[in-house]
């Protein structure tokens, strides 16, 4: 009979990453993109504020507007994200660093 830790350890060498949330740097990656189409949106309706205005369509321009205001709110939620996996990864280094300095033989 196997003990847990055996079957924790056999389960943890065959593991495959299956999604790109499967490490940090997969999910920065994946907000990087994210913060980039967030920038492409916000272009295109920047342009169709303006069009909006020299059409003198204003219950579109209002529409538009209040889609901007919220592309705002999700830009800095996408950069306190950034932020945060940026400080994970940080973090993990420190820890890997310094597990690996204490299991160092000492001379």
């Amino acid at each position: 009979m196997e003990s847990a830790a055996s079957c924790k350890n056999k389960y943890k060498l065959s593991y495959q990453q299956e999604t790109p949330f499967d490490h940090i740097e997969g999910s920065h990656e994946y907000v990087a993109l994210l913060a980039e189409a967030l920038e492409e949106a916000r272009r295109e309706i920047d342009e169709e504020i303006r069009n909006a205005s020299q059409e003198g369509s204003e219950r579109k321009k209002q529409a538009l507007l209040l889609v901007s205001h919220n592309l705002d709110k999700l830009k800095l939620h996408i950069t306190a994200s950034r932020r945060i996996l940026n400080d994970l990864r940080s973090l993990r280094r420190l820890l890997l660093s310094e597990r690996h300095s204490s299991t160092a033989p000492r001379g």
